[in-house]
């Protein structure tokens, strides 16, 4: 549980750039964007001091732990029981019974330092199967709090049910989604095409499209002033709101849109007993004095009135079904309504499934896939929409193929914004596949391309029903005509109560590169060897792990000459790092010119102080020891 605690910092070593416009220049690209080759647990340590509380968006995908992954526990601790699982493949169900262990004992430091990453209102999306969602769920309450459980989303990971398994198939996994804080809030989605279908505007409204939703909302008990009769101006009637329910608005409101029809007024009902009855409660406990909204005309002449408006168009806000003969309905503008809120159930349909990952990289990689069991880049997308904004920064410490990337350099494309991409990955592929994806995806790619088209459409009716085998006959035909211009085709299928056949047609077509750039890392040096710093670690790195270590801030501020012993005030504090590499430092009055900035305090490290106490305790200063062994100079 504390094993985070004990991993020692690593330094992070860049290695080359990638630069989507200029392929052939290794300079250091400096777009935020990072690949890091190396054991994750190392790569989110060595992460820290520039990114703690940063990270908006944290996605993984780990192993599963179903004993067909080959996976290897390998983290370096010092506890014997778990010593002797260093090196070991992780075992079957029933062959291997510290599986579970092994894997709780992977996922929980990582998941801390993960946890750390987030920025207050960051949030941690992670994929995960039966085999260890409740392990995994009782770890994530621990370390995020359970007032920091988000949702439980079921991916529909299958187009297809498939007709060999025993039991019950599987068709969905899991993503646990838990959140730095508790009032962390998801993005509404984009409304699609469809969605926005259903709004019209028969009545040419002035206010654009809009779709007839309920006049009425819930609570009648706890809002009776507005539970009261409406006359219908078409028909006369009395009309209230449904059981339980009230009308949408104040009653004020609520005939000023009335008037928009004919005149109205107030008048006292005596309506007691059914307004009662529409609360749900005792007539001596409900609402004294409610007033109905009547007409102020005879029947005929507001009939009239309303005609005129039903004929003319642009009716009001609240108006009558059926030409006037039906009941009451609202109008809900599309302008108003805004985007869509995501559920905790995630269709193929919306974010695509295995056989869409699987020909993703397959197009990528000259036809084959080089992972099993990859994510699509649809599901990785609806996590950026619901979970970042334009400048997000987004970690996948468990990044396999890359998808994360790609997803993200969708998405900056499509919304022009600017995501910064983290990975980390372990396995030697991670240059190989990985980055090798991601420079693709930058730069664009040549990939066979199928374009499904329908050859056949007929309708079934109960008309044309008896002439069933006819049509199958001519759907034969057509497949066959085509034979030289198609290079699949499906049989024919009842789809819709049509008889359709679908031909695709393959040719090589062009990727176009979605722009972007990326720096490649190592995991370098540790920071300390046996307690000492490590010394032939880049001094920058060393006074950045320092600033870190004091203030959980990054260190932005560049170094100058003239305070080349600075590292930065921060909160009135003064922090200096008075370090030579080949020789020993001493704090003394001599020596105290390299303070170059008035300050509170002063934070120094120097490798020994002669400053007496009480001189140190005027001037507010508070010597640390540099550690490292100073006998050798």
């Amino acid at each position: 549980m504390n094993h985070h605690l004990d991993v020692p910092f690593y330094t992070l070593e860049h290695q080359y750039g990638f630069h989507g416009d200029k392929p052939n220049d290794k300079s250091e690209t400096r777009s935020g964007n990072l690949i890091i080759h190396g054991d994750n647990l190392m790569a989110l340590k060595a992460l820290l001091p520039e990114y703690e509380g940063r990270v908006h968006c944290a996605y993984f995908d780990p192993p599963y732990n179903t004993g067909e992954e080959k996976w290897v526990y390998n983290d370096n601790v010092n506890d014997p029981h778990i010593r002797k699982w260093l090196g070991e493949v992780v075992g079957k169900e029933g062959e291997d019974l510290s599986r579970h262990d092994k894997w709780l004992c992977m996922m929980y430091p990582r998941l801390v330092l993960v946890q750390k990453l987030l920025h207050p209102q960051g949030v941690a999306f992670i994929s995960i199967d039966d085999n260890e969602y409740t392990n995994l769920k009782a770890i994530c309450d621990e370390i995020f709090g359970k007032n920091c459980f988000v949702a439980n989303i079921s991916w529909q990971r299958t187009y297809s049910k498939r007709g060999d398994s025993k039991g019950i198939p599987a068709e969905v996994e899991y993503i646990l989604v838990y959140s730095k804080n508790p009032d962390w809030q998801p993005n509404k989605l984009e409304r699609t095409a469809e969605m926005d279908s259903k709004y019209k505007n028969p009545d040419h409204d002035v206010k654009g499209l809009w779709q007839n939703t309920s006049a009425f909302a819930p609570g009648a008990i706890t809002h009776q002033g507005m539970v009261y009769a409406i006359q219908h101006p078409f028909s006369g009637e009395m009309l209230y709101p449904t059981a339980g329910a009230c009308w949408r608005y104040q009653q004020n409101q609520m005939l000023e849109y009335m008037r928009g029809w004919t005149d109205y007024e107030l008048k006292d009902l005596e309506d007691a007993e059914k307004r009662a009855n529409v609360c749900g409660v005792d007539v001596d406990k409900v609402k004294k004095e409610i007033k109905g909204i009547v007409l102020a005309k005879p029947l005929k002449e507001a009939q009239l009135d309303a005609l005129s408006v039903l004929e003319r168009g642009n009716w009001p806000r609240f108006y009558f079904t059926k030409n006037g003969e039906g009941g009451i309905r609202r109008k809900t503008y599309l302008e108003k309504v805004g985007g869509t809120p995501t559920s905790n159930l995630w269709p193929f349909s919306e974010v695509g499934h295995t056989d869409e990952a699987k020909k993703e990289l397959m197009e990528i990689f000259g036809g084959k896939s080089p992972f099993d069991t990859p994510k699509p880049t649809r599901l990785i997308e609806r996590i950026l929409d619901i979970a970042t904004d334009d400048d997000s920064i987004v970690l996948d410490c468990f990044a396999g193929s890359g998808t994360t990337a790609h997803a993200v350099l969708m998405t900056n494309k499509k919304k022009h914004s600017n995501r910064r991409f983290i990975l980390i990955e372990l396995m030697d592929y991670a240059d190989t596949t990985t980055a090798y994806r991601v420079k693709k995806a930058i730069t664009g790619y040549d990939a066979k391309m199928k374009h499904e088209v329908e050859i056949y459409n007929k309708k079934l009716t109960i008309k044309n029903l008896p002439h069933y085998a006819q049509y199958l006959e001519e759907a034969k035909a057509v497949t066959e005509r085509e034979q030289g211009n198609y290079s699949e085709f499906s049989q024919p299928k009842l789809v819709d109560n049509c008889i359709r056949v679908t031909a695709t047609r393959v040719s090589n077509g062009r990727v176009e590169g979605l722009g972007g750039s990326f720096d490649y890392y190592e995991l370098g040096q540790p920071l300390f060897v046996e307690g000492n710093l490590n010394e032939e670690v880049d001094e920058e790195k060393i006074r950045q792990y320092i600033y870190y270590t004091e203030t959980h801030e990054p260190l932005r501020r560049q170094r100058k000459e003239e305070s080349r012993y600075l590292l930065d005030t921060f909160q009135n504090t003064g922090y200096y790092f008075y370090y030579e590499r080949d020789h020993s430092t001493e704090l003394t009055v001599d020596t105290l010119d390299i303070v170059t900035e008035k300050a509170s305090q002063y934070i120094i490290y120097a490798d020994v102080c002669r400053l007496p106490k009480e001189f140190m305790a005027e001037k507010h200063i508070i010597f640390k020891k540099i550690p490292r062994d100073i006998k050798r100079f």
